[in-house]
């Protein structure tokens, strides 16, 4: 299998000669945040890292989506964290876009390239570093719901290489998902998959569900629609959908449209007291 290639921010900042139009929007409903505003000047910091830097692409908002936040971080060489997450009740997931990560998940390490993706459970303890060179990931964090007679998930290691994408039912493999997480898994209350669409593949329906997404788009290009309106997007491009806002898209081509997705499965829905 070819290694797929992984779009990321731009940083930097551009020429003062720059059109400030772009598809920046945030509404009622969703929002866009087009790669050309993942500049230098919107990153953050954490506290006991080294080399680290991050955009924050997505947090919980009061009446928006709520469920989940989503980093990219961008470690300089010999960068990292002895203790990424402070938070014991929290669950992260990581994907890997550029360089290399040497990721220790309750004493064990496991090194992860391009394409790998790790799950790390609520309270484990945990740790990354980089080498030489400079490494991006995407780091998602979510409180983790616990339910009757539920254990908490294992930890996963994994590589998109690895996994053979599923086809959606009926779309002659125009529209697959590679997922990374058992979907019949009830121990999971969030999924992370990558999302694979041929060039005039189309998800063919106006998706109108409960679930919050993350998508961040690592590949090619294709015109989505968001509520009522239809947007162009490509390379590093990130849709953040508060629940029930309808969705579809078509893909654009020449090559495969692909995002990661982010969505909450598997739990009751909150009631307010």
């Amino acid at each position: 299998m070819t290694q797929p290639r992984y779009a990321g921010p731009f940083a930097g900042l551009p020429p003062q000669t720059d059109l400030t139009t772009d598809t920046a929007v945030f509404t009622e409903a969703y929002a866009v945040i087009p790669a050309s505003t993942m500049r230098d000047i919107v990153t953050s910091f954490l506290p006991g890292w080294t080399g680290m830097r991050m955009w924050v692409i997505a947090r919980p908002l009061s009446g928006f989506a709520e469920t989940f936040s989503q980093y990219i971080v961008e470690l300089q060489p010999n960068g990292g964290s002895r203790h990424p997450e402070t938070d014991e009740g929290v669950q992260a997931a990581i994907f890997v876009t550029d360089g290399g990560l040497t990721l220790t998940i309750a004493g064990e390490t496991h090194e992860l390239t391009p394409g790998g993706f790790a799950y790390i459970p609520a309270g484990t303890e945990w740790s990354v570093a980089n080498g030489a060179e400079t490494s991006r990931f995407h780091w998602w964090r979510k409180r983790w719901q616990a339910a009757p007679g539920i254990d908490k998930p294992d930890v996963i290691i994994a590589n998109e290489r690895d996994i053979d994408p599923i086809p959606m039912p009926d779309t002659g493999g125009s529209w697959a998902t590679t997922r990374f997480i058992d979907p019949t898994d009830m121990r999971h209350d969030m999924h992370i998959t990558i999302v694979t669409l041929t060039p005039g593949g189309t998800i063919p329906f106006a998706e109108t569900h409960v679930m919050e997404h993350g998508l961040f788009v690592i590949e090619g290009k294709a015109v989505y629609r968001l509520n009522r309106d239809w947007v162009e997007v490509g390379p590093g491009d990130f849709m953040w959908l508060r629940a029930f806002c309808p969705q579809c898209c078509y893909a654009g081509g020449p090559g495969n449209f692909r995002y990661l997705l982010y969505k909450d499965v598997n739990r009751h829905a909150p009631l307010w007291r």
